[in-house]
């Protein structure tokens, strides 16, 4: 194979692993609390540390890439992924589990932005919407099988192998890696150890005062203080980028319209695909009653889709423009959610949720792929890596905010205990999650009629074999 395709290869199968581990241990979690002990709600920290620490560590990764090698940072943060998934399938206690859980965060945080950035950089601007199209389908893949995929291995074997089968993957995918990766840097700068701190502590504040925001309910003075506080050193970073020598994220990228509007979708749309999925997930457990690995199976309409739809999405943003095809795929999804949402009542049939799920499919598969495309294209080729690194983070952020506003509005309509109680709570929620993506569409009309990339400038790019 060329090595455009090894790239392609290797960089989709690290992004698979990383967002399926996002969401594979929700269905998986009675299981864990059977064999381990650990409460219900304390295991969920299995989720929230992971997003944690993977929230918290993307910029810095990204800035780590350009500094020192994306290829080092892509396989040193394969290999922390993957000796943390053993840590995790090993774990005699949640207290373990949960912290191998945290350095499992920390090692997608490492590989999801770098490995967008080498894909992105080896090939042209011509053809990124669809090689970007068949990443993101894969990924997408990944995030909506991750339910399905724990619930099937816990069935079949037990939960200890969601963990396992990173790791013959993730050594392959290493070595592979150091093999057939070409090493490229981004500019030359210093790291910047004051502002990794602040965005790092931002990024943790925010997201656990959005985990507790979801808990507590939004008037809790715990989540809106640790909130706050996040906000404000976020707040600190900006003002201190804009005053640094060498930014690790240069300011002046948000005066791009396209730059700023393609991240803002993103922030909507991976908050909706999160979300949703969650509340799905659970819908078909707790309100219909099937168990792990049948919801899975009900739900392939809506989670096979990206797989097709996706890199056939990408391809028609290289011919028609990123803009219409990422404004009908958030119109899509939210309006599929939203359907889904008004039939699910106690006596609906499973057959006619299917073309909702469907329709929700095709527009997250349509949109996936391209809001990444857009943000990376409307930078110069040497800010890519930093670029890629505001669009992770910021996708990270998008999905602990609506997964706490769809639990916010769940709790305060349902609650868990009846089926019935639980679909008074659901439909309202994913009411709300599915508005999300239809604002998303229209933020994404402020992206440029065609989101151009940026000129292919030269670039201080340093290359070993």
């Amino acid at each position: 194979m060329s090595q455009r395709i090894w790239t392609l290869a290797l960089t989709s199968v690290a992004f698979f692993m990383v967002a399926l581990d996002s969401l594979v241990v929700v269905t998986a979690l009675p299981a864990i609390h059977r064999d381990i002990g650990g409460s219900i709600s304390n295991l969920e920290w299995t989720v929230n540390a992971f997003t944690l620490t993977y929230a918290a560590g993307i910029i810095t990764a990204a800035a780590l890439g350009d500094r020192f090698g994306r290829r080092l940072v892509f396989v040193t943060g394969l290999a922390v992924f993957t000796l943390s998934s053993i840590a995790c399938a090993i774990a005699p206690t949640a207290e373990l589990l949960i912290a191998a859980r945290a350095v499992q965060g920390l090692g997608a945080a490492m590989v999801m932005p770098v490995s967008l950035t080498i894909l992105t950089t080896a090939f042209s601007a011509e053809r990124r919407g669809a090689i970007v199209g068949i990443w993101g389908g894969i990924g997408g893949l990944a995030v909506a099988a991750g339910p399905l995929v724990g619930g099937a291995i816990t069935e079949g074997l037990n939960w200890h192998w969601i963990f396992w089968v990173n790791a013959p993957i993730g050594v392959a995918t290493v070595l592979l890696s150091l093999i057939r990766l070409p090493e490229r840097k981004g500019p030359a700068t210093r790291l910047d150890l004051v502002a990794a701190a602040l965005v790092g502590g931002g990024a943790v504040a925010v997201v656990w005062g959005l985990i507790r925001a979801g808990d507590e309910g939004w008037t809790s003075a715990t989540a809106l203080a640790t909130i706050a506080v996040g906000v404000a050193l976020i707040a600190a970073f900006v003002v201190w980028e804009a005053r640094a020598a060498e930014p690790m994220l240069p300011v002046h990228l948000f005066r791009n319209r396209s730059f700023t509007a393609g991240n803002l979708t993103a922030f909507l749309m991976s908050g909706t695909i999160f979300s949703a999925a969650f509340l799905v997930a659970q819908y078909m457990q707790f309100g219909l009653g099937y168990s792990p690995l049948g919801t899975g199976l009900r739900l392939l309409p809506w989670t096979a889709t990206p797989v097709v739809v996706a890199p056939m999405a990408g391809l028609l943003s290289d011919r028609i423009g990123r803009r219409p095809v990422l404004v009908v795929g958030m119109l899509l999804q939210g309006a599929g959610l939203l359907w889904f949402a008004l039939l699910a009542t106690a006596g609906v049939a499973y057959g006619e949720l299917v073309l909702p799920l469907i329709v929700a499919g095709v527009g997250v598969s349509m949109a996936l792929p391209i809001a990444p495309t857009v943000v990376v294209s409307s930078v110069k080729p040497h800010e890519m890596g930093k670029a890629s690194g505001v669009n992770s983070t910021l996708q990270r952020f998008g999905a602990a905010f609506a997964i706490a506003v769809g639990a916010a509005v769940f709790a305060a309509n349902g609650h868990i205990g009846t089926a019935a109680s639980f679909q008074a709570g659901f439909r309202p929620a994913l009411a709300v999650v599915a508005s999300l993506s239809l604002l998303g569409a229209v933020v994404a009309l402020a992206i440029g009629a065609r989101a151009a990339a940026a000129p292919e400038v030269a670039q201080p790019v340093m290359e070993a074999a």
